[in-house]
């Protein structure tokens, strides 16, 4: 569809400040340097596919802001010398820096050489531009020409400003019908002021590989699944990091589109996790989970929040979806993405970053994790937003994976 949808709004606030920040990102490692001849091919691709594009929006009170096509693009950014391979994951928190959705370009393509050898690309956007699942379909859908669906054409401005009113207006009625809902308790931004958080190092991450066979082995063996395994790794994490609450509360994204479109298409369910669940108590209770999405507060239309001037809800939307933890399994990439031109890719990721994130409005989020598979390996990264957590994101997931006597590669 060629309006922004109410996912697309949300991220789209959070982009101007009225939220938490955030940009979704893929990295790929390969064993080589990558000519810049093909970095420029492969940014040319993404120009003109459906990345290009910026948000415009509507006069008319009520109707939703719409996609625009404009092929703008932040040029390919190449370092100047290559980097150590430590400050890999440093290099690529930077890359989420200067994305706009609405003035554009909102995404960026970028490369590095390491200093040991090999090399990085980064492709990074804006959220209200894509969720997990469509950047991997953009990225293919350049590497390959993998064919996307085609957006719905939307109706004119007046139109569509008729169908939400008119879906708001009643869906309001035949909720006050039931009583008049709670008024929701906006979350407390945390706020962390030590000396020893320093500007801009507001979260840490880490990125590790494990052979999909142990993965699933150690699934198999605690009669649980691969996905269920993860969020037990996430929790049992952040707890080794001193987290005190005897209950961990996860959000798990969940991808609902039926066809291949490059758009926000997912909804948020949560479960609440113990220190007595296993990875088999996490499979019935994500299996529930998926059944009950979250909802909008008492009822009420979620349109709303599409209608009402944009500080009226960022408040009354704040820290939807944000939970103790987040548990992204982004699923199983195309084997396209496992080469770039004539490079083999030794690694593989996908993640969300934080640019601009600030230590006095931190969000409830204190973990993210974000699982893929391509080929035979699982990639797990973990992003930090516990600035004054004890423990690197690095030694958490090694504690963790030791517990399970799984093995892993690091970044």
């Amino acid at each position: 569809m060629n309006r922004l949808s109410v996912v697309d709004e949300m991220f789209l606030r959070a982009h101007r400040g009225m939220g938490t920040p955030i940009a979704l990102q893929g990295l790929w490692r390969t064993a080589d340097p990558v000519d810049r001849a093909l970095l420029d091919r492969i940014h040319e691709a993404l120009r003109v596919g459906p990345l290009g594009r910026r948000v415009v929006r509507s006069r008319v009170p009520g109707a939703r802001p719409r996609w625009q096509e404009t092929g703008w693009a932040h040029p390919p950014a190449v370092t100047d010398q290559a980097i150590p391979t430590a400050a890999l994951l440093d290099w690529a928190d930077s890359q989420g820096d200067d994305l706009d959705p609405e003035t554009g370009p909102g995404w960026r393509l970028s490369a590095t050489e390491l200093a040991e050898g090999g090399c990085v690309m980064s492709l990074t956007c804006s959220h209200a531009l894509a969720d997990g699942r469509a950047l991997t379909l953009a990225i293919d859908h350049a590497l390959t020409g993998t064919p996307l669906a085609a957006p719905v054409a939307g109706h004119t401005d007046w139109a569509d400003a008729r169908k939400q009113w008119a879906t708001v207006l009643g869906g309001t009625a035949r909720a006050l019908r039931r009583g008049l809902p709670p008024r929701p308790t906006p979350p407390v931004d945390r706020k962390i002021m030590s000396a020893h958080v320093l500007p801009g190092r507001t979260t840490r991450s880490a990125i590790v590989q494990v052979p999909a066979r142990e993965w699933n082995r150690v699934a198999v063996a605690r009669d649980g699944t691969a996905n269920s395994l993860f969020v037990h790794l996430i929790a049992n994490m952040l707890w080794n990091s001193g987290f005190q609450e005897p209950t961990i509360v996860a959000s798990l994204p969940v991808d609902t589109r039926d066809e291949p479109r490059v758009d926000n298409d997912m909804a948020m369910t949560e479960i609440a996790i113990t220190r007595e669940d296993t990875p088999a108590s996490l499979r019935r209770k994500a299996r529930a989970a998926y059944e009950h999405r979250m909802t909008s507060p008492g009822g009420l239309p979620e349109e709303l929040l599409q209608v009402i001037p944009d500080r009226w809800a960022a408040a009354l939307a704040k820290g939807a979806g944000e939970r103790d933890i987040l548990c992204s399994n982004i699923g199983t990439l195309p084997d396209s993405l496992l080469t770039l031109g004539p490079h083999p890719c030794t690694g593989v990721a996908a993640r969300a970053i934080h640019p601009g994130l600030r230590p006095d409005r931190l969000p409830r989020t204190r973990l993210s994790g974000y699982l893929t598979r391509i080929a035979d390996t699982y990639t797990l990264s973990v992003v930090s937003l516990d600035p004054e957590a004890a423990h690197s994101p690095g030694l958490l997931t090694k504690r963790a994976l030791a517990d399970l006597e799984l093995t892993a590669q690091s970044w």
